[in-house]
């Protein structure tokens, strides 16, 4: 880089955007990908030619349809979307939380959520200029702080509050009658983040309308559709109106629209997958508990958070990949996930391989 280059991008780009690092996503060549809470199921032959041909029938030289009706109204039927509460779609939840920072920034307001927790609400709070505040997690097990979140809500009076149910990294439940007193505590918005629906059976969707200030978001990623990028928030009409705003005209794309409503037609294919990921959850659960040393916590997602032995982190990631088995290294990651690794859940023969490979390293 000239110094002239340096120079102008020092006067001309943010502080606080040159300081952050570009979100790493793994190299995954040649390995089991398990590091991504990705469902490891392709779709059947006979649903993958129905859905080639629907593409093939699908014209895309004129722009979606900027509402995505049709998949609204699908989306809503199947998320279980209250009567009386408003759709609006994102590209990929990411995108719904920025529409929501940026609706709600401005000189002095933040953005509060717990750690360790999902990092796009931190960045995202970055990218819109609002500050954000972090409440650290009870270290024994990953629970709600509420006298903490309390106070930190008190002194910094958020706009929007998010908590995702389960959590991510974590993979726990929150207590529910914690989650409602920091709903009723909230000064702004509170969006509760289910991007984990369908490993759990716990949900706030059915509280929509019960409080002003609850929305909740949802994404079609982890049923087994990631590679659409489809995000949705639910809530009262007067908020989502404002969001709508924000959003980017035609931002959900007509192939992202034609095949998520049709796969959702088909949902009870991607039911019966998700009932095996939760089945093989349990199994692995079990298994690493075997293991010497190794704390594993609760999850009512598709991944366990587990704690090596200390200082096996690094080493044990490292010699996992060396078999051919990609997982997440959360070590150094936030003071609370010290020595902590994440698999995601795989398909029977995947997790059968990781965990050979886990009692080879946890044997050295």
């Amino acid at each position: 880089m000239t110094d002239e280059l340096n120079r102008l991008i020092e006067h001309w780009v943010r502080p606080e955007i040159r300081a952050l690092s570009a979100y790493h996503v793994q190299d995954a060549s040649g390995l089991v990908k398990l590091d991504a809470m990705e469902n490891p199921y392709t779709w059947p032959d006979e649903l993958r030619d129905e859905w080639a041909q629907l593409i093939r029938d699908t014209d895309v030289n004129r722009y979606p349809d900027p509402a995505a009706s049709k998949l609204s109204e699908r989306l809503a039927q199947t998320m279980g979307v209250p009567a009386g509460m408003r759709l609006i779609l994102g590209n990929g939840s990411d995108e719904i939380i920025q529409m929501i920072a940026m609706s709600l920034s401005g000189p002095g307001r933040c953005v509060l959520s717990v750690d360790p927790g999902f990092v796009m609400y931190r960045m995202i709070a970055t990218f819109c200029g609002m500050h954000y505040v972090g409440v650290p997690l009870k270290s024994e097990d990953f629970s709600l702080d509420v006298a903490a979140i309390r106070q930190a809500m008190a002194e910094h009076l958020p706009a929007v509050v998010f908590l995702a149910y389960p959590n991510n990294p974590t993979g726990n439940l929150y207590d529910e009658q914690a989650m409602i007193e920091i709903i009723e505590a909230a000064p702004g918005l509170v969006v509760v983040d289910e991007a984990y629906a369908p490993f759990t059976d716990a949900s706030f969707m059915a509280r929509l309308g019960q409080y002003d200030n609850l929305v909740v978001m949802r994404t079609v990623s982890k049923m087994g559709l990631a590679g659409l990028r489809l995000g949705l928030l639910a809530g009262p009409a007067e908020w989502l109106d404002e969001f709508d705003k924000v959003r980017l005209p035609y931002n959900v794309n007509v192939l992202t629209q034609v095949s998520a409503e049709f796969a959702l037609r088909h949902k009870d294919v991607f039911d019966e997958q998700t009932a095996s990921i939760r089945a093989e959850r349990e199994r692995l659960l079990a298994a690493f508990a075997q293991l010497p040393g190794v704390t594993v916590f609760p999850s009512a997602a598709n991944f366990i958070l587990l704690r090596t032995p200390p200082g096996k982190a690094d080493a044990w990631f490292a010699g996992l990949k060396q078999r051919g088995v990609l997982i997440k290294n959360l070590n150094g990651a936030h003071p609370l996930l010290a020595d902590c690794l994440r698999p995601t859940v795989g398909t029977p023969e995947e997790n059968t391989r990781m965990l050979a490979a886990f009692a080879e390293i946890a044997a050295l």
